[in-house]
């Protein structure tokens, strides 16, 4: 690939990660109807036991329906899988699974500690986890895209 054009990518990369990390903030500080609750009602909530929330959330998942299902366990994989996707896309240096599973459980934990201090949201090691498997499926979609494109373009794998 040209260098143009890596520039132009990493670009458009560094666009988009801002974009994520806005839209990442927005979604686990300030979007209503995602576990947040009243400034009045707010208490310290933790989970440090793994897999007790996933499990929880499984077992009632009838009572609790579809979508409060879906956006713990699904959305904090989901949620992540873009960091683990652009991150190595903008910076060829942390193109590494080891690197992108410390930033990946760091910026995790970061965002736990953050709603445990500020009681939005709770701190959940489970999210930790979710969130850690998202960054590096990202990572993977990454590493499954750029060997396509390398296949593409006749470079050696």
């Amino acid at each position: 690939m040209k260098k143009e054009m890596k520039k132009v990518i990493q670009k458009i990369g560094l666009v988009l990660f801002f974009l994520y990390i806005f839209t990442l903030i927005y979604f686990l500080f300030f979007a209503e109807g995602y576990g947040r609750v009243s400034e009045v009602e707010r208490e310290y909530r933790y989970n440090l036991i793994p897999f007790t929330e996933i499990r929880r959330f499984w077992i009632y998942r009838e009572q609790l329906g579809f979508f409060a299902v879906f956006t713990n366990i699904f959305g904090n994989v989901m949620g992540f899988i873009p960091f683990g996707f652009i991150l190595p896309v903008i910076a060829g240096r942390t193109r590494n699974f080891i690197f992108i599973t410390a930033a990946g459980f760091s910026l995790s934990l970061f965002v736990e500690v953050v709603q445990l201090i500020t009681r939005v949201g709770s701190f959940d090691v489970d999210d930790l986890i979710l969130n850690t498997l998202g960054a590096l499926l990202g990572y993977l979609l990454f590493e499954i895209c750029n060997r396509f494109r390398r296949w593409l373009h006749g470079k050696t794998l």
